[in-house]
């Protein structure tokens, strides 16, 4: 009878561990302090016709290396009804400039347009399958996955050929599949507790 009950553990943890895939409901989220000293959730953005999740941080290069396009990005699809929200999944015991202060300043000094949250229980990560920063999950107005992976090609804004997320933005908003649904991201691997 303990067998049973172990290979039921076994199942739950694999089950909860699965990866995404494209057409996959949303995790919803709740409870994550954002760096306006507000909680946020999930359905804070219901009237938007695409959420942008974007796990992020403050101390590596590749994330720190995008900020201005993610800031670029919305500033051009917020007003088509695009929400970018920014989280931090690392743990700033493993990673001290990942602190919820350091996620402030650095939130006020680029003038980030963008929720930024803190995941301190790094449950909204595991739950996405993130694996790095940065990783974008693009959300549709059902909030499914409909793409996932990298912002770009390029860390280098200057050597972009594939913009993958903005095509994928543009095809989600004329009501179309993205031209390519999921792209390897790149980048730094999350601290996990």
């Amino acid at each position: 009878m303990m067998a049973v009950g172990v290979l039921v553990a076994l199942a739950a943890v694999a089950l909860a561990a699965s990866p995404l895939k494209i057409g996959d409901a949303a995790p919803s989220w709740s409870g994550l302090n954002g760096v306006d000293d507000k909680q946020h959730a999930l359905s804070d953005y219901e009237k938007a016709k695409l959420v942008v999740v974007v796990f992020t941080c403050n101390h590596c290069p590749v994330a720190v290396a995008y900020e201005d396009r993610l800031i670029v990005l919305q500033k051009d699809y917020g007003p088509k009804g695009v929400q970018f929200v920014a989280i931090n999944p690392n743990s700033p015991k493993k990673q001290p400039q990942d602190s919820f202060e350091k996620m402030k300043e650095r939130a006020s000094s680029k003038g980030f347009n963008f929720p930024y949250l803190l995941d301190a229980t790094q449950t909204v990560a595991k739950e996405y399958g993130a694996t790095c920063t940065p990783h974008v999950f693009v959300l549709d107005k059902d909030r499914k996955v409909a793409y996932m992976g990298a912002i770009d090609d390029s860390m280098n804004a200057d050597k972009v050929k594939e913009p993958f997320l903005r095509n994928a933005l543009d095809a989600l908003l004329e009501g179309k599949k993205p031209p390519k649904a999921v792209t390897k991201q790149f980048g730094c691997g999350i601290k996990w507790e």
